[in-house]
């Protein structure tokens, strides 16, 4: 069946990947079933944007509308679950301290955490962690959080210099990781939300569209995906790829034109 590796780089402008020297990430394309108009969730806000992604459902339904945990009033399944009830198991990787709320205790098989999503280095450790990770074939699903570039942003304004060297650098970090990985190994790549200035989480395309990448076997290469592709979508289209069906609460679908039992579009 394979694994599946979820690579998350927050805050990357889709723009931003063909705006300055991203090799690896420029290139995932002939390599890849990609869109580069693939949409957020409003508030386009790191923790709301992911509550979304991992439970497959938008912030009117799970609540979280900002960078602080509460519990959901009517709680969703998430993937991490789902995956375990069906015997998989899942790891995560991350550098952002509010993420540990996203699946529930006792579900992961690995979690590796380290605060340096502030230090302008800081994703580097992830990718040397994920790299070991990667190597060792354990996890049926990894999730690979790269933090830093939001910090970029915010830091020197989306699109900025500073925040394009911080896009060159990830580039070359997640491009060293993912050749890590072996035939049974797919990649899904993609961001939670852009930014503008130095803001993000407004209803404005620079805050709400995304890149989104998936490359492996089965998968097609050199594809444009021309169905809509959102946050919401990343959860089932996980689950297909391990051979497990999607929940019955997710909202989101799965990708299917990327396939390559699919027809083409």
């Amino acid at each position: 069946m394979g694994r599946v590796v979820f690579i998350m780089v927050d805050g990357l402008r889709p723009d931003a990947i063909t705006a300055t020297d991203a090799p690896f990430l420029d290139g995932l394309r002939a390599r890849s079933a990609y869109t580069l108009v693939a949409c957020s969730v409003m508030p386009s806000v790191t923790l709301p944007c992911h509550v979304s992604i991992f439970h497959s459902v938008p912030p009117a339904r799970h609540g979280i509308t900002d960078n602080t945990w509460h519990s959901m009033a009517r709680p969703v399944t998430g993937l991490v679950e789902h995956l375990k009830a069906h015997g998989k198991r899942s790891g995560f990787i991350y550098n952002w301290e509010q993420l540990r709320d996203l699946n529930r205790p006792g579900h992961l098989h690995y979690s590796c955490f380290e605060d340096t999503a502030y230090s302008m280095d800081g994703d580097e450790w992830v990718a040397r962690t994920a790299t070991e990770q990667i190597a060792s074939a354990k996890l049926d699903f990894l999730f690979v959080y790269y933090g830093t570039v939001d910090t970029a942003g915010h830091a020197f304004g989306w699109m900025s210099e500073g925040y394009l060297q911080h896009v060159r650098l990830v580039d070359t970090l997640v491009g060293r990781m993912m050749a890590a990985g072996d035939a049974d190994t797919t990649f899904i790549v993609h961001s939670d939300h852009g930014g503008h200035e130095r803001d993000h989480g407004h209803d404005i395309p620079a805050d709400m569209t995304i890149p989104w990448f998936i490359t492996g076997r089965g998968i097609k290469t050199g594809h444009v995906i021309q169905q809509p592709v959102s946050l919401l979508d990343t959860a089932p289209t996980v689950a297909r790829l391990l051979g497990v069906p999607p929940h019955p609460d997710w909202e989101g679908v799965v990708v299917a034109e990327a396939f390559t039992d699919s027809p083409e579009k």
